[in-house]
């Protein structure tokens, strides 16, 4: 048995037993990798997978086990070339990183300058998707450290810790009636159009769960991912925002107690937005930090997460990963 047949055997399952699929993604021919995975199956004595025809089917029983266990070499085989990267080129190599747009367009640019300022032999390559597609760059290795704010704790493959906490805002124009309102509920949200972020991205899970649970329909009128893109809409009078908080830090935000000057004194600029924090209505989001569990993590991989929080020190990831802690909360 060798490496190309696990290979083989994990690319089959990942791409649902399509061998077409397995082969083009690893860059072979369909009937080697047939070939690769029948070749370990008479090696071992049996079938991985069960078939119809050429056709695979699924998983056998058996073949479950084998694939912990491939999983199992295949990761530590990832870590030795890690480990070696670290020893014979200790200041180079690449950082793979898998997050969202959110995060990738508004807290990321700072840490990943400071990191490059830090080791400048370093490569970085960014993976942007939604959650559930950051935590699957994870798992399959394509990256060594994922940011997002839904989905990652639910991967047992995974080790997560929480990194910061952020907030939805309200985005309107100055002198819209929401804008001199002392305190907004829900059901003022409810009565205008919105336009918020797609169902699987940015905190959309809150959102939708705090209108429910007023059995409140609220009038989205447009979803998307990206939060220039909303504010752009917004901008065009189709809507209020809903956007987290870090992706407006540069408009103007009002509280309660500042919302009834605001209109006077933006008077002068129609088109002006600005922001009502809505934590009281949504609560607050916690954005995580995840890696593959039993990864080995270089200097680097330390550090960039040393820069995303202060609450995320080498010490502490590193007793994460060791098994040490199993409950960490902001």
């Amino acid at each position: 048995m060798n490496l190309h047949q696990f290979r083989f055997v994990q690319e089959a399952v990942r791409r649902q037993l399509n061998l077409t699929e397995a082969a083009k993604a690893l860059h072979t021919s369909q009937p080697g990798v047939s070939k690769a995975i029948l070749e370990l199956e008479e090696e071992l004595g049996i079938d991985i997978f069960a078939r119809h025809g050429k056709r695979l089917k699924r998983v056998t029983e058996p073949g479950e086990q084998v694939l912990r266990s491939i999983e199992v070499i295949m990761r530590e085989v990832g870590n030795l070339k890690r480990i070696g990267e670290q020893y014979s080129a200790q200041d180079s190599g690449t950082l793979s990183i898998a997050t969202t747009h959110t995060q990738a367009r508004y807290v990321l640019p700072a840490p990943v300058a400071k990191l490059r300022s830090a080791w400048p032999q370093v490569k970085l390559s960014l993976h942007q998707g939604n959650p559930d597609q950051v935590a699957r760059m994870l798992i399959d290795e394509v990256a060594e450290i994922g940011i997002a704010t839904e989905s990652l704790a639910d991967y047992a493959e995974l080790v997560t810790l929480p990194c910061y906490e952020w907030e939805h805002v309200l985005v309107l124009p100055a002198q819209h009636p929401l804008a001199r309102k002392e305190r907004l509920h829900l059901e003022d949200l409810a009565a205008v159009p919105l336009i918020t972020y797609h169902p699987t991205f940015t905190g959309r899970t809150r959102i939708d769960t705090a209108f429910a649970q007023r059995k409140l329909n609220p009038q989205i009128v447009l979803e998307a991912i990206d939060s220039d893109v909303i504010t752009t809409y917004v901008k065009l009078g189709m809507g209020l925002g809903l956007v987290a908080e870090m992706a407006v830090r540069d408009r103007p935000t009002l509280t309660g107690t500042e919302a009834g000057v605001a209109p006077q004194a933006a008077a002068s600029e129609p088109n002006e937005l600005v922001v009502r924090p809505l934590g009281h209505l949504f609560g607050r989001n916690v954005t995580r930090v995840a890696f593959k569990r039993g990864a080995y993590l270089r200097n680097f991989v330390y550090e960039f997460a040393e820069l995303l929080s202060e609450r995320l020190p080498r010490d502490l990831v590193e007793r994460v990963m060791r098994g040490e802690h199993t409950v960490y909360e902001l």
